[in-house]
C-alpha cells in the first residue's frame, strides 16, 4: 500500500508555481485581452468586418464565439511585459525576447483554458509569429 502512496499524491499535487503572483496575473491578462463580439474599430466597420490587408488580426473565432482583441491592452510590448513577469517566476531564468520561443514551458504555466487566446495573442500582437512550426519571438518596433 505505501508504494501507491506516492502514486497518487502526485496525481493531486499542484505545481506551487502556478500560484505565483506573475503567472497568476498572466492568465488573468490573457482572459481580458479579448471582448465580446466582432471589432467594432472604424478600419472594421468601414469595412463591414473584412479584415484582408490588415497586418494583424482584430476579430477571431475562439471558445466557439467571435472574439475581439483588446487594442488598449494588447500591444506587443504589453504582452512581452507580462509574459516576461510571469516566465521569469515560474522558470527563474530571464525570457530571451528575439529567437525561439519554448512553448511547452509556456503552456505548462498557462492555463489549459487558455491556450486557444495564447496562440492568436502572440501573432495579433505582433510578438511572435510561427514558422515550420517553431513559434519566434519577434523584435518590437519602439
Amino acid at each position: 500500500m505505501s508504494a501507491e502512496q506516492p502514486l497518487i499524491a502526485d496525481l493531486f499535487e499542484v505545481d506551487k508555481r502556478l500560484t505565483l503572483k506573475p503567472v497568476v496575473d498572466f492568465n488573468a491578462y490573457l482572459r481580458n485581452a479579448f471582448g465580446d463580439g466582432p471589432c467594432r474599430c472604424h478600419r472594421c466597420v468601414e469595412g463591414n468586418g473584412d479584415e484582408n490587408g490588415y497586418a494583424h488580426r482584430h476579430s477571431f473565432e475562439l471558445e466557439g464565439r467571435t472574439l475581439h482583441r483588446r487594442f488598449a491592452s494588447t500591444a506587443g510590448s504589453d504582452v512581452l511585459m507580462a509574459l516576461k513577469k510571469a516566465w521569469l517566476s515560474y522558470t527563474k531564468a530571464e525570457l530571451i525576447t528575439v529567437g525561439a520561443l519554448d512553448m511547452a514551458t509556456l503552456k505548462s504555466f498557462t492555463d489549459t483554458a487558455l491556450h486557444e487566446r495564447l496562440l492568436a495573442l502572440l501573432p495579433a500582437s505582433g510578438l511572435a509569429r510561427e514558422s515550420e512550426g517553431q513559434w519566434q519571438l519577434q523584435v518590437l518596433a519602439d
